[in-house]
């Protein structure tokens, strides 16, 4: 079996690779891993340096909409996941083009890519940001979609997209929705990783509007378990939510972190309400239960774990926040 892993360099889909390449999923022990990756600011070398080496894995730098270089690298692979996506809400707002080019256009172009090389089955790795806000209850996967960034925008678009080349050419294309991730390796914009590597250094967290924001988050290992298992058993066309089950305000989860540090709130900067902040996101996950999936990792050894990992492990973090500013 081979799987082309696009924006394997990323958080999510260099665990993923790291996953796989360790043998962690029953019957792609003997799997060859190809990662396609853009080595934006977010792709990351160094996430990848524990499979490096490995005998069954093989790494290309390039861009998704590069309709040459898909013809060149996707022949010869039975399964793509797609990670590759610009993916921060705050970056869409102040420049909202680089996201439908990527998100919107070099899916479609990675879609016509495996649909001519006849790829078996793709996953497209999603959000549920997709979906707007919800103020009570969760997200089906029946749900219109109705996004407020354009970032969220741009992924429904591609979700769109998918649907189209499913419904159209018959491709096996299966969608993925997840709620937020956490995990070793994240790019320390996103929430989790700017305060504690914030806090790590002693300085303050920024903490949008009231803090009052709900946001369900997931281990990163329970998203790569949700994505393989649709991969397994998922069925052609159909879209999977994969939630963690914990729901936190931003407020609860700052909360947690500064207790985790033994500080209190004076290290928290209140700083202006995100524009189009989304109120609350929670999705169904009962469609990928049923498959049998559950989230294994309770959120508060997962986020030990996180402040232990980037606390031992500055010498990655370090040159990403000045390379930042």
């Amino acid at each position: 079996m081979k799987i082309l892993v696009t924006g394997g360099a990323g958080f999510i889909g260099s665990h993923y690779v790291r996953s796989l390449l360790s043998g962690r999923h029953a019957g792609y022990e003997g799997a060859h891993v190809t990662v396609l990756d853009k080595l934006t600011y977010a792709g990351n070398p160094a996430n990848l340096h524990p499979v490096a080496r490995h005998p069954r894995y093989a790494f290309v730098h390039g861009d998704i909409t590069d309709a040459r270089l898909l013809a060149d690298v996707v022949p010869g692979h039975d399964v793509i996941v797609n990670f590759a996506a610009e993916t921060h809400v705050d970056r869409s707002i102040d420049g909202p083009g680089d996201f439908v080019l990527t998100n919107v256009y070099g899916t479609q172009r990675l879609l016509q890519a495996a649909l001519e090389a006849d790829v078996r089955t793709m996953i497209q790795v999603s959000t549920d940001e997709v979906y707007g806000s919800i103020d009570t209850g969760s997200w089906t996967e029946r749900e219109p979609l109705l996004p407020n960034s354009p970032y969220s925008a741009a992924k429904a678009g591609s979700d769109l997209l998918c649907r189209a080349y499913h419904q159209t050419y018959g491709l096996d294309i299966r969608v993925t929705r997840c709620t937020n991730n956490y995990g070793l390796y994240q790019y320390p914009e996103k929430v989790i990783p700017l305060f504690v590597t914030n806090l790590i250094d002693g300085l303050p967290v920024p903490l949008y509007g009231d803090g009052g924001n709900v946001r369900e988050w997931l281990h990163v290992d329970d998203h790569c378990r949700g994505i393989q298992l649709v991969l397994d058993k998922g069925s052609p066309g159909e879209t999977y939510n994969i939630g963690g089950g914990v729901e936190l305000t931003n407020k609860e989860l700052t909360q947690r972190l500064l207790d985790a540090f033994g500080v209190g709130w004076e290290m928290v900067t209140h700083v202006d309400d995100r524009l189009g902040h989304d109120r609350r996101y929670s999705v169904d996950s009962g469609k990928l239960r049923a498959l049998g999936y559950e989230p294994l990792v309770e959120f508060k050894t997962g986020l030990a774990e996180v402040v232990r990992w980037y606390q031992e492990n500055q010498s990655w973090w370090r040159p990403l926040k000045r390379a930042a500013g």
